[in-house]
């Protein structure tokens, strides 16, 4: 098993892999500690069986650098195979500012060939590579040097059948005309917007049941304040303070060091110190917020007239098309796509793209009373209303 430890070595495997029409991908990497992800191992495999065909790269070595990879994901002559990619392309555009282009992930393509929803790697190993994986070395610690021979045999099989699975794959897609399908999936993947967070923004994740607008200003401080010091300092946003007591202390409104003291879910650490006084500052920023500044809650959703019946009768719809095409539903359509559908609204992405084909257009139809549906046995078609 050729584990690459300097640059040379990359560089000379990535030519390798120009001359081939594909290369499979994945990364190994520890968050628990850390707000982006380090790093620990990169496995690369090419089509063939050689020795040299399947690889991996020790990102930690000495000296190495990953700008031949980097160049490798810009060459759009060779597809890139991931299997749920999403955090794998955070790493890579995060350290490398690059995204790999043409992009294939196995985990959405199988959702489009029946394989059901998020279908893990493990399975598709075993129902289109016909073999076994051993998980045993899955959660160990991979920073830790030398890695095991366990370890390194769990980590090359992840890129190893991955070429069974990808070339299985992409001839049904062609087979069933659906390759378009899976790369309007994988344009959101090769967003930026994806995977950077905007402090100014992240009040969004937060989770509150309020409308107040003094209430929400300084959720919003506070958010912005946690998201800029955990990124600043490369630590969980969690290790600051969690969504507990971030809306405990948007409540409380602490204004001195003695009423911060008073916060039950605070973390001791963040009592004291430069968490302390940010706390502080964030929560007077929030006081002295104008109305008109307010953040805005999209509570566009709450205010919908859903029609309970048609909503139902979506569901069914989605349902049968799901079966009849092998598409996983919630890959189709939301339930939340699914109320807005049945209140009236048209701007939702189940309306857009193949979804529109294979849902969206009877989901209108039957909205507008031209499509019926009918239970035939165990089965349900469309037939249309007079």
């Amino acid at each position: 098993m050729i584990t690459i430890t300097t640059t040379k070595e990359l560089a000379e495997f990535c030519e390798r892999a120009r001359t081939r029409p594909y290369v499979t991908v994945d990364t190994e990497f520890l968050r628990e500690r850390t707000y982006y992800s380090k790093l620990c191992l990169v496995q690369l495999a090419i089509s063939g069986d050689g020795a040299g065909d399947a690889v991996l790269v020790d990102p930690l070595a000495s000296g190495l650098s990953l700008d031949p990879l980097y160049d490798l994901f810009r060459d759009e002559s060779v597809v890139k195979v991931f299997h749920a990619a999403r955090q794998d392309l955070e790493i890579f555009y995060v350290e490398g500012g690059v995204f790999p282009k043409p992009l294939f992930d196995t985990q959405v393509a199988a959702m489009v060939c029946g394989f059901g929803e998020q279908v893990g790697y493990e399975t598709l190993v075993r129902k289109v590579a016909k073999a076994s994986l051993d998980k045993t070395s899955r959660f160990t610690d991979w920073s830790r040097r030398p890695l095991t021979e366990a370890q390194k045999a769990y980590a090359i099989a992840d890129v190893t059948h991955l070429r069974v699975i990808y070339e299985w794959l992409s001839a049904e897609l062609e087979k069933t005309g659906r390759t378009e399908w899976v790369e309007e999936e994988l344009s959101v993947l090769l967003d930026p917007a994806t995977y950077v967070v905007d402090p100014e923004q992240a009040w969004q994740r937060v989770k509150t049941r309020t409308n107040s607008g003094k209430f929400m200003a300084v959720v919003k401080e506070l958010a912005k304040f946690r998201e800029v010091y955990a990124q600043s300092r490369n630590i969980p946003r969690s290790r600051v303070y969690k969504d507990d007591a971030l809306l405990e202390l948007a409540s409380t409104k602490p204004q001195s060091m003695e009423e911060l003291g008073r916060s039950r879910l605070l973390l001791r650490e963040a009592r004291r110190g430069d968490i302390a006084e940010g706390i502080l500052q964030a929560v007077k920023t929030g006081l002295e917020t104008p109305p008109a500044q307010f953040p805005e809650v999209d509570r566009s959703r709450d205010k919908l007239q859903v029609n309970p019946a048609l909503a139902d009768l979506l569901r069914v719809l989605l349902k049968a098309k799901s079966e009849a095409t092998g598409v996983a539903q919630k890959l189709i359509a939301t339930s939340a796509d699914l109320d807005a559908i049945a209140a009236g609204e048209r701007q939702v992405q189940a309306l857009r793209g193949w979804r529109n084909k294979v849902f969206g257009e009877d989901a209108v139809r039957l909205c507008r009373g031209e499509i019926g549906l009918i239970a035939n046995g165990a089965q349900v078609k469309v037939f249309e209303l007079s």
